[in-house]
């Protein structure tokens, strides 16, 4: 299927982040082409709580894809090709806060930019320069607290998550180096993938699962990654039911304020 072929079929996008690789049951499997070659694998659609969602494994089901291999101007066009407005973006993150441990949810308010080499813009031509100064959509941030709070879910609201390029892990150093800036989190997909959902005036909120410590904050332990896959698959169905829960607490379509990103600027595209 083409984009051209494709009219709206959702409104809400969910990425799912490592150990995330399923949301909707009874969905529609739905493969799509973009600009920008293929996503990270096939889209499953669904409805959840009279809304239409778009799903996409960010690493492909069976864990496929590393983070600097995603394609993630592909994913972001693809959810936006279907009519996605919103996004919804659970993920893996280790924690630089002894008081963040293992299995603590948070809905991070900033995002630092540790990466390297990755294709980060859809504009490759002409003077296109917008805000990026909060990254995530606060409509999309409220609906996560809000559902968080109804389910007795606790999340924290707010922190500082840096990205940095992976695969591997940080030093001890690098750790250290992060904390000390005040920042709570690091993960490895965040961006450019938050960057990419702003320029295509996509609603983005991350929701983050801490499945370890980072190295540099627990002086006896290392990061390792069986640990990680073991945490977060621990407490996939308790933030699975935090984003079902969120996707009924979203505004209506068009009513995010990152629909109105793009406005009084000159595209060098036509938005899907």
């Amino acid at each position: 299927m083409s984009v051209s072929d494709i009219t709206p079929r959702a409104e809400i996008g969910v990425i799912g982040g490592s150990g995330f690789y399923e949301l909707l049951t009874d969905a529609e499997e739905v493969h799509v082409s973009t600009p920008y070659g293929r996503p990270s694998d096939a889209l499953m659609l669904g409805t959840v709580a009279g809304r239409r969602v778009a799903f996409l494994p960010r690493h492909g089901r069976g864990h496929r894809l590393p983070p600097h291999k995603i394609n993630y101007r592909a994913n972001l066009w693809a959810l936006r090709s279907l009519g996605v407005r919103q996004v919804l973006a659970p993920c893996a993150v280790g924690s630089l806060r002894r008081e963040l441990g293992p299995g603590t949810i948070v809905v991070p308010d900033q995002l630092v930019d540790r990466t390297s080499g990755r294709i980060q813009t859809f504009y490759d031509e002409g003077a296109v320069h917008l805000s990026f100064a909060d990254p995530y959509c606060e409509d999309g941030r409220q609906a996560l607290l809000k559902a968080a709070a109804a389910t007795g879910i606790e999340a924290v609201d707010g922190g500082t998550m840096v990205v940095v390029e992976g695969p591997r892990f940080s030093t001890r150093a690098e750790s250290q180096w992060f904390a000390a800036a005040g920042w709570s989190l690091v993960n490895m997909t965040g961006h450019p993938e938050a960057v990419l959902a702003r320029e295509l005036a996509l609603g983005y909120a991350a929701v983050a699962l801490v499945t370890d410590l980072d190295a540099g904050i627990d002086a006896a332990e290392s990061v390792a990654q069986e640990e990680v896959f073991k945490v977060f698959a621990e407490n996939t169905e308790r933030l699975r039911h935090l984003v079902l829960e969120a996707i009924g607490r979203l505004p209506e379509t068009g009513g995010s304020s990152a629909a109105r990103a793009l406005d009084g600027l000159t595209l060098p595209f036509d938005l899907p």
